[in-house]
């Protein structure tokens, strides 16, 4: 009985903590408020700009704040604080805090290409924001950490405790933790596709986007299910079983941007 009473406190957890998404209808399990996330995401982000090279090239920066304002709209989530910044790092790389921290690396903007093409970065990490994966996986995390702290109690009588808590723990990191983070980037990639079109961008470019980005990554990810982002042609698949719905949308928008304006090509810069 002992051993079952985290379990079974977990469970009520569950039943009481469960949120309905207005993106997906979906009911996740989220033992955190949007307040604590947003504030996370505030000193998270703080904490990055202190040390991170900041720039505001022109047009970019400019680019940068008409695409992540555009794409907020839609969103329509008036309790975050958008923030949108230019970070001067070559990364493939660009990510948003929960209530909308939003951080764009340098390295990325080739393969951006346009406007069109950040739009669909920018939809797809807001739509991590705006689905509180953060607050998903935090949940999921102290789920998981009750459930193995039960069963390493129920082993502590066998010699082989150590190895078979070890097997345990990746078995849920590579069963769990990994394919929850790529169903995460699935999501965000197709709440992100509905943004960019929304916004008034064509959708069609998210796959362009892809595409590039593949061709540049080409051989050096891991295989898929070792890693927390679905494979390139796998998500490209994805977002194509879904463009006519966001083509439908795009063709709503009050105003079509089609690709916007071309990014241009920034000097070379370091990576760290």
């Amino acid at each position: 009985m002992k051993n079952t009473l985290p379990l079974l406190l977990l469970f009520i957890l569950s039943l009481s903590a469960c949120v309905t998404l207005n993106e997906t209808g979906q009911k996740k399990l989220l033992l955190t408020t949007t307040e604590q996330e947003n504030q996370m995401g505030e000193e998270g982000y703080e904490e990055v700009l202190k040390t991170a090279k900041i720039t505001k090239t022109e047009p970019v920066y400019s680019i940068l704040q008409d695409v992540g304002s555009r794409i907020a709209a839609v969103a329509n989530r008036p309790d975050f604080t958008w923030e949108y910044n230019l970070i001067d790092e070559d990364q493939l790389n660009a990510w948003c805090m929960p209530g909308g921290k939003i951080a764009v690396y340098t390295g990325i903007l080739p393969f951006m290409k346009n406007e069109a093409g950040m739009a669909a970065v920018i939809g797809h990490e807001v739509a991590h924001a705006t689905l509180r994966h953060s607050g998903q996986r935090i949940s999921q995390e102290m789920g998981m950490s009750v459930i193995l702290g039960v069963v390493s109690g129920g082993l502590q009588s066998s010699q082989n405790h150590d190895q078979i808590m070890g097997l345990l723990g990746a078995g849920a990191t590579v069963g769990v933790m990994l394919p929850y983070g790529r169903k995460h980037e699935t999501e965000a990639d197709l709440i992100g596709l509905q943004y960019m079109a929304r916004a008034g961008y064509d959708p069609q470019q998210a796959i362009s986007f892809w595409e590039r980005f593949a061709e540049i990554t080409k051989g050096s990810a891991p295989p898929e299910f070792l890693s927390t982002h679905p494979g390139s042609g796998t998500r490209i698949n994805d977002l194509q079983k879904h463009m006519s719905e966001a083509v439908a949308l795009y063709k709503k928008a009050p105003k079509q941007y089609g690709q916007g304006r071309d990014l241009p090509t920034l000097p070379q810069t370091k990576k760290k």
